[in-house]
């Protein structure tokens, strides 16, 4: 089983790397952590090259999929914005957080791969603030401000914070009716607070998750913690959980990453 994030195709460098993308073996399964591209076109161009390539894909969104651009001929907002990818991904036979949650049986299973849309609700706020209100003034004066403020629209919701309520909620009630089997959790972003710790930009993590989550990795019997959205590709382990980010990032991070690492990450086994 193998992770990967951040793909971000738009750039034409990361859909050269993407042509690339291959199994290792003919049964792989990929995981795809969000951030597919912007664009609906770019979107649908890379997941479906990966559905053919991979025994199985499932995908859960990043922001910037749920982004409506300026440049994307599709202006659908919102909801409707979601509800057309997991359309697609349902034409593609690609797993996503709307389906049944699919069990690898594979080496280093069985596990039950837990697909996420969750968004974020500005809990993990800045230090020395303590309202959504304050962190946002101090991102907005130190110019550091996720782009999500001007193109996720939350749209029928009042706002992302309610959307990711009402997500946190259903997904809560699909997950207490699980059995036993040891979970994978793939979410666009972590499912705590600490990975955001070495962000350079402190105020940007208040769009990277929610406290909600805080608990999960240790109520439920987790295996792993798939993310991407930070662009620092890296191990961590909570409460004895691999917390792994599995992503690309846009071409000027990449490329001044040293050393060879392997783009696609193995989740199982380990």
């Amino acid at each position: 089983m193998l992770a990967v994030s951040d793909l971000h195709v738009g750039y034409q460098e990361n859909r050269a790397i993407v042509e690339e993308l291959k199994p290792a073996t003919p049964g792989d399964w990929l995981l795809v952590a969000g951030d597919v591209g912007e664009r609906l076109a770019d979107i649908e161009w890379a997941l479906r090259l990966l559905a053919a390539r991979f025994e199985r894909v499932i995908w859960v969104p990043g922001n910037h999929e749920l982004w409506t651009p300026p440049a994307d001929p599709q202006e659908l907002r919102g909801v409707a914005r979601y509800d057309h990818l997991v359309r697609l991904c349902r034409s593609l036979g690609i797993g996503n957080p709307e389906d049944a949650y699919p069990v690898w049986e594979g080496a280093g299973g069985p596990v039950r791969i837990v697909p996420l849309f969750l968004l974020y609700d500005y809990t993990f706020l800045p230090p020395g603030h303590h309202t959504k209100e304050s962190a946002l003034e101090y991102a907005h004066g130190t110019g550091v401000v996720c782009t999500d403020e001007y193109l996720l629209h939350p749209d029928p919701y009042p706002s992302r914070e309610a959307w990711c309520r009402d997500r946190v909620e259903l997904t809560e009630a699909r997950l207490a009716e699980l059995d036993d089997v040891p979970l994978v959790f793939v979410n666009h972003y972590p499912l705590v607070r600490e990975p955001t710790d070495i962000l350079w930009y402190p105020e940007f993590a208040q769009w990277c998750g929610t406290t909600a989550t805080r608990q999960w990795h240790r109520r439920h019997r987790t295996a792993a913690m798939i993310y991407g959205h930070l662009h620092i590709p890296r191990v961590t382990w909570y409460d004895g959980v691999r917390f792994e980010e599995v992503s690309l990032g846009y071409p000027r991070e990449w490329k001044r990453r040293s050393g060879t690492r392997r783009l696609l990450r193995e989740v199982l086994p380990q």
